[in-house]
C-alpha cells in the first residue's frame, strides 16, 4: 500500500512572520512563493503545515 503524499504551496510571503514560522516554512522545504513540494503525510509534516496554514495551500495526491 503506498504511502499518502501532500502538495504543499507557498501562497504568501513569510517574511515578517517571526522566526519560529519562517523556520516551519524552511523546514517543509519552501522557498520562495508559489514553489510547491510533496511531502509524506505524517503527523509531524501535518503539525508544520497547521501552524503555517495561513501562508501555505496543502492538497492531498
Amino acid at each position: 500500500m503506498a504511502k499518502k503524499k501532500l502538495r504543499v504551496t507557498l501562497l504568501h510571503s513569510f517574511f515578517g512572520t517571526g522566526k519560529k514560522h519562517m523556520a516551519n516554512v524552511r523546514g517543509l522545504g519552501l522557498r520562495r512563493q508559489r514553489h510547491s513540494v510533496e511531502l509524506e503525510d505524517t503527523p509531524a509534516v501535518r503539525g508544520m503545515i497547521n501552524k503555517v496554514s495561513y501562508l501555505v495551500k496543502c492538497e492531498e495526491i
